[in-house]
């Protein structure tokens, strides 16, 4: 596990989980719901995807690649976004 791939993947969870509760207002946790949200959904499924799929396996030499950092945005960004949406989607149902 890569640290810096992995703050990637936290802030773009974090963002991905805000847009997220933003695009469904009525299903969406509050903006610190969908942020943590987010960034634990971005942080673990962002782990989980780049595994799976075998992206950004590796850095290159001097640092991080391009490469790797959009393939961490991405994954964070996606895992995040599904995170918030599901559990603002459970907490509403749970709630009626």
């Amino acid at each position: 596990m890569d640290i810096s791939s992995l703050i990637i993947q936290l802030i773009s969870g974090a963002l991905g989980g805000n847009a997220a509760g933003a695009y469904t207002k009525d299903t969406g946790l509050s903006p610190i719901g969908n942020t943590i949200a987010g960034a634990l959904g971005g942080g673990i499924g962002g782990q989980i995807l780049s595994a799976l799929l075998g992206l950004g396996g590796t850095a290159a030499a001097s640092g991080l690649d391009i490469g790797s950092i959009v393939s961490a945005f991405a994954t964070g960004g996606i895992s995040g976004g599904l995170t918030a949406l599901v559990i603002g989607y459970l907490k509403t149902k749970l709630a009626t």
